[in-house]
């Protein structure tokens, strides 16, 4: 590391040892992220980077702090602010900056509130303003901003103007490391506790994933593990069995952080009351193990690749969002060619933050503030050693110009989404009509298993209504009788939440339970809960797939929650705008072939091409696209039932 010069005492602290291992560390952690985002593969947690990041810098900081209190007895508070201003805030603000000169410019649909993020990143308060003004880190089609990354910024900022002087305080009043680690450790629990507590539902996610109470234990392990593993106290000479006791331990904590990351889901309950908890813990024994001179961990995780991807990971954590969702906005057909697709972003994102830490980062990080007058008064001569490099401050000047007009004239209220004002009202129309459908359920299973009477029910003539509603939804006859009188239960994400009215237009018996965002993770419960009453139809309908990608596994566990006596019609999904389309659709096609009660209504083949049947994402059916939709399950249905029960 860097010497440091106390400016009260003038000596100059021992230069402490740099960690490359920690380079490596903060490339795995940011690489999950990366891909968590970027590639068609069910990496669930690999927003799990950011507890290790913040396990790397709790370490990191209160190490360097402790050593400086050791050698001068004191700590140099605006030295250590100074420091930390001239590594984040330059690349920070050039983020800010472009990123809003950009939404001036060509994506004005995501000027909203732009004034108050600028505002509250510049001041580190952002995580707080997402608490209450923010979309979810997990919703991927409201309008995702190109800032919500930046939470973990303000949280990170907020630890090093406070740390120090908590830190201090213990220091002078407490003195004896054993006691301050004691409370840590209690601090740290109660950091996860209250996650725990708050985490009622997805309706509190915001306020635990952002908050800083409930964010805070991975930074304070590390700050705990920095007060009882020193690394200029820890012996390189250690025995053969202690030296590969570090190095299998380093070895598991990565293994336990692998498989968390492609397990622990985003919006699962577990991941807040437990699972975040130790995936921090994890992270500090990686550390751990890696900060000490007398294991290997250190050395494996040391090689060039780590080495450039670590030194410029936060450029990488800056730019990743407004990369990828500015180049997906532009790019309509991801789905296409999404490993194509995801090397181009990264490759985008790796140019941009190493000019960023070439030009930006770097220079201004070792830059001496207190020449910034003669600078300036270099800058205006006419003949200037600067020369033709004062052209560059053109563009700067209309970049920030850009910015400050787009930040006066954001709105504070997004406008009025039509998708998102039909999808409530639907909600709100299905909400009353379930309670009529399951009233009805039991007798349409009586009426539905007999097939003499279904036979009988198919003869009759159609009533002016009944006519009327065929012919909206291109129905035969037989097919709309059939699908109006079996007993259905519809399980999905926001494409049936939209088209649930529609449903249960031709789907009289249909009880419908869709909800925005919703996971493939989060269907066992809605499925075991009906189940348990008695009500779930023999026929189910499930719509997801939408917004993550899944495995097989998963599959299989929601057909085993349904159980046997069911028939479960899947419909594939239309998201060409994410990479995971195609990977969804193998995966449930693959499911049809292993379960005899699975079929596919092939949504993604019947309106591939067809873009007036979507709104503006290209993935939400539009009321055209709705009745399309509509009709493809009910023929699909209808169909296949009158092959199974009625002949």
């Amino acid at each position: 590391m860097q010497q440091v010069r106390s400016q009260q005492t003038g000596k100059r602290l021992k230069k402490s040892r740099y960690i490359t291992g920690f380079d490596g560390i903060r490339a795995l952690a940011v690489v999950g992220v990366i891909v968590y985002h970027l590639l068609p593969y069910n990496l669930q947690g690999g927003y799990l980077g950011v507890p290790t990041f913040f396990v790397v810098s709790g370490y990191l900081i209160t190490d360097l702090l402790l050593q400086e209190w050791e050698q001068n007895g004191k700590i140099d508070f605006w030295g250590f602010y100074a420091r930390r201003l001239k590594r984040l805030y330059p690349a920070l603000v050039f983020m800010l900056v472009g990123t809003g000169t950009y939404i001036t410019l060509f994506e004005r649909s995501l000027l909203t509130n732009l004034r108050s993020i600028i505002t509250t990143n510049m001041l580190y308060l952002y995580n707080w303003w997402e608490v209450g003004h923010g979309q979810s880190y997990f919703d991927r089609f409201n309008g995702e901003s190109p800032f919500t990354h930046l939470w973990s910024l303000s949280i990170e900022g907020q630890y090093y103007l406070i740390w120090p002087l908590i830190l201090t305080a213990m220091i002078l009043i407490i003195r004896k490391k054993k006691t301050i680690a004691y409370i840590l450790l209690a601090l740290a629990a109660f950091s996860g506790l209250l996650m725990g507590i708050l985490y009622t539902g997805p309706h509190a996610l915001n306020r635990v994933y952002y908050g800083t109470d409930t964010r805070m234990f991975s930074i304070v392990f590390g700050a705990l593990l920095a007060v009882i593993w020193p690394s200029t106290h820890l012996r390189k000479n250690i025995s053969q069995g202690s030296r590969w006791t570090l190095n299998i331990i380093g070895l598991l904590s990565i293994a336990v952080m692998t498989v968390m990351f492609f397990e622990l889901a985003g919006q699962n309950t577990f991941t807040y009351r437990g699972g975040m908890f130790i995936m921090a813990i994890v992270s500090t024994t990686l550390v751990a193990t890696c900060a000490h001179p007398g294991a290997d961990i250190n050395r494996w995780l040391t090689n060039p690749v780590f080495a450039w991807v670590g030194t410029r990971s936060y450029g990488i954590y800056l730019y990743q969002f407004p990369v990828m969702i500015f180049y997906e906005m532009r790019i309509s057909d991801i789905a296409a060619h999404p490993v194509l697709n995801a090397l181009i972003e990264v490759v985008l994102i790796m140019i941009i933050s190493e000019l960023s830490y070439r030009y930006i980062e770097r220079p201004l990080r070792h830059y001496h503030y207190k020449r910034l007058g003669t600078s300036i008064a270099e800058f205006v001569k006419p003949n200037s050693s600067y020369g033709i490099k004062r052209l560059w401050l053109v563009p700067a000047l209309a970049l920030v110009g850009i910015c400050l007009y787009g930040s006066a004239v954001a709105p504070t209220k997004a406008p009025k989404n039509v998708l998102q004002e039909n999808i409530v009202k639907n909600q709100s129309r299905a909400n009353a009509h379930n309670k009529v459908a399951l009233a009805k359920q039991k007798k349409a299973k009586r009426l539905a298993a007999n097939k003499r009477k279904m036979r009988a029910l198919l003869n009759k003539k159609l009533t002016r209504q009944q006519y009327l509603i065929a012919k909206k939804y291109h129905l035969t006859k037989k097919q709309y009788l059939i699908a109006a009188h079996q007993p259905i239960t519809a399980v999905g994400d926001s494409i049936m939440a939209d088209n649930s009215h529609d449903l249960q237009t031709v789907f009289k018996q249909a009880y419908v339970s869709a909800k925005v965002g919703r996971q493939i993770w989060q269907a066992g419960d809605v499925l075991t809960a009906l189940k348990k009453q008695g009500e779930l139809a023999p026929n189910v309908l499930i719509n997801l797939g939408t917004n993550s990608p899944m495995t097989s596994a998963q599959i299989d566990k929601v057909v085993k929650t349904i159980g046997r006596g069911h028939r479960i019609f899947w419909v594939n999904t239309h998201v060409p705008t994410r990479n995971w389309e195609t990977e969804v659709n193998a995966t449930i096609r693959k499911a049809s072939r292993k379960y005899k009660n699975f079929y596919v209504i092939d949504w993604h083949g019947y309106s591939v091409g067809q873009q007036d049947w979507f709104w503006q994402d290209n993935v939400h059916p539009n009321p055209q696209g709705n009745v399309r939709y509509t009709h493809l399950v009910a023929k699909t249905i209808a169909q296949k039932l009158a092959q199974i029960e009625i002949h």
